[in-house]
């Protein structure tokens, strides 16, 4: 699906995202140029699976999904915002994924050709080095989700993957619906339903017709496995 780039003025500069804003002003100055802003619409496919990465891409709002299509079903491997960017194998002289990057909820942010990209970490070491850190932060997290999937309950598991979503987005309130919520967490809807209500009836959510709105932030920390700080407390020590 192809993005749409906008003419209407910038909402965010790029420095909304926490890669770029790492930068000194010279990096930020040279790799400036070469950024494109676009609209992440919700559902749109930033690359498939298999097929040759285009662009990278630096989100400044919204949440992207990166999922692997096998044959039971869509299951989620990792989530960027704001804090990230999309394209990894790139810097590991890649030219594809094993996963689809799908925006689960919708934002906007900057995207540079795999060609530019490329140019750029070849001459700078030091802009390099950020995108390598959290890639590495990025890999942790998977790993960590890995862990979780097999440990914790699917109701521990549901909270924390809403928290990291509510990190991702502005305010409290974002469309998800169940059938994207069952990919999320790798199972059937009525597991979701189930792991939903639970969270929706101790009152830290309320999920009505595909909106989620968080209303008890600190509870839904306490029904969440221990993961979700894990894997928080790892970004900030690699990834800033």
């Amino acid at each position: 699906m192809a993005l749409k780039t906008l003419s209407q003025p910038v909402a965010r500069p790029a420095t909304a995202n926490s890669l770029l804003a790492q930068l000194s002003p010279s990096d930020f100055a040279q790799i400036s140029t070469d950024l494109e802003h676009v609209r992440l619409h919700l559902h749109d496919v930033l690359y498939e699976a298999g097929a040759e990465i285009q662009y990278a891409y630096f989100p400044t709002s919204g949440c992207v999904s990166l999922v692997h299509d096998a044959q039971d079903g869509i299951v989620e491997v990792g989530t960027v915002g704001f804090e990230g960017m999309l394209g990894l194998p790139l810097l590991l002289h890649g030219n594809s994924a094993t996963t689809r990057a799908l925006v689960q909820v919708e934002g906007e942010g900057y995207r540079i050709t795999a060609a530019a990209l490329r140019r750029i970490i070849a001459t700078s070491d030091s802009i390099s080095r950020i995108l390598l850190r959290f890639a590495l932060a990025f890999f942790n997290q998977v790993a960590q989700s890995v862990a979780c999937n097999r440990l914790h309950s699917l109701e521990e598991r549901c909270a924390r993957w809403l928290l990291i979503t509510h990190d991702r987005v502005e305010g409290d309130e974002f469309k998800l619906t169940q059938e994207f919520l069952s990919f999320m967490l790798g199972v059937h809807r009525p597991a979701v339903t189930l792991a939903a209500g639970a969270l929706q009836k101790a009152g830290f959510i309320h999920y009505s017709r595909g909106k989620i709105t968080i209303t008890d932030r600190p509870g839904l920390e306490h029904a969440a496995c221990a993961c979700y700080q894990a894997s928080r407390d790892d970004y900030a020590s690699l990834a800033g």
